[in-house]
């Protein structure tokens, strides 16, 4: 039993520091910041009616719950959350969210409590519990916008046609809307509908980029940023990043079956250790428990448990090769 809340613990501490790391990435991560502080520059808003109509935003219901919304409203960390939930484009709100989180987290923690009698251990298990629900969000993001990145290239290149054919750009954008699904065509449809409450071009396809975490995107929505003050032939610009895209695809689609072994053989020697431990437990239940009773062999499981969470660190550092 305390091999297996070792284990919970672990498990427990891994998601709240991801969790923790992917909320405040904006913050930490150089990329990001930098491509904020370049998007900013590009993205001035000039002066008279259009800075008065450019910040035209919809205001974010955070419950259904009045006093339950107003409460959140006034908790400026709760932004960040909500971001989560409008970037899954989740039909519940964060106010749902959280009580799905409060009512797992009691609900983990008196179940714990009740099989050990402690209170450090289900306290961090029911945090961890806590936090499924937002790592489910960032699921559905990261599917979200790996379906975005396949359909952008083909979006672009019936933008580019448009041009050619005589369309203006917010054409484009419009046969983009109505001939693909979601994301990319309501997504479309969105930057659409903000423009045609006032907001400038450049406004919407940066509130775009933060609604969709994609690199091709911001480099599409910088290139008509640019395209739009400088000057150019935006069609040929659109063809040409659906090109690179479209190239970037085969490499990436190259590097994945070069580094398939390495994925393979570390799937297999992170799950080893917990099959033994598991067939031995039931095969021999006496065998692990003088490593799991005495203080020694619970310091090893830790040890353990340690260098293998830096091994796989390691090896995903190895075998992610970004293009």
């Amino acid at each position: 039993m305390e091999w297996i809340l070792g284990v919970g613990f672990f498990v427990a501490a891994a998601c709240i520091v991801q969790g923790i790391l992917l909320i405040l990435r904006p913050k930490w991560d150089p990329a990001s910041r930098a491509f904020d502080k370049r998007l900013e520059t590009f993205t001035a808003t000039a002066t008279g009616p259009q800075q008065q109509t450019g910040d035209i935003k919809k205001r974010r219901v955070f419950s259904d719950i009045p006093r339950f919304n107003d409460l959140l409203a006034k908790i400026s960390m709760v932004q960040r959350f909500d971001d989560l939930v409008v970037k899954a484009r989740s039909p519940l709100n964060l106010g749902t969210f959280l009580l799905i989180s409060c009512i797992l987290a009691l609900s983990s923690y008196l179940i714990l409590f009740i099989l050990t009698r402690g209170y450090l251990i289900p306290i961090l298990f029911a945090l961890g519990v806590a936090a499924t629900p937002f790592l489910y969000l960032l699921l559905k993001i990261r599917q979200r916008a790996a379906k975005f990145e396949k359909q952008l290239p083909d979006a672009l290149d019936l933008m580019a046609r448009s041009l050619r054919a005589g369309h203006a750009f917010s054409g484009g954008l419009q046969m983009v809307a109505q001939e693909f699904d979601e994301p990319i065509g309501v997504e479309f449809m969105q930057v659409l509908k903000e423009i045609n409450f006032g907001a400038s071009v450049d406004q919407a396809l940066k509130n775009m980029t933060t609604r969709v975490d994609v690199p091709d995107l911001k480099f599409f929505t910088i290139s008509v940023i640019i395209q739009r003050e400088s000057g150019g032939n935006l069609a040929d610009i659109l063809q040409s990043i659906a090109h690179l895209m479209r190239e970037r695809f085969k490499l990436l689609g190259k590097i994945k079956a070069l580094s398939a072994e390495g994925k393979l053989s570390a799937i297999i020697l992170i799950a080893l250790p917990f099959v033994v431990v598991f067939a031995l437990t039931i095969l021999n239940p006496k065998y692990l428990q003088d490593l799991v009773q005495d203080a020694a062999g619970k310091v090893f499981i830790i040890i353990a448990l340690c260098m293998m969470g830096l091994g796989v660190a390691i090896i995903r550092k190895i075998i992610n090769i970004r293009v």
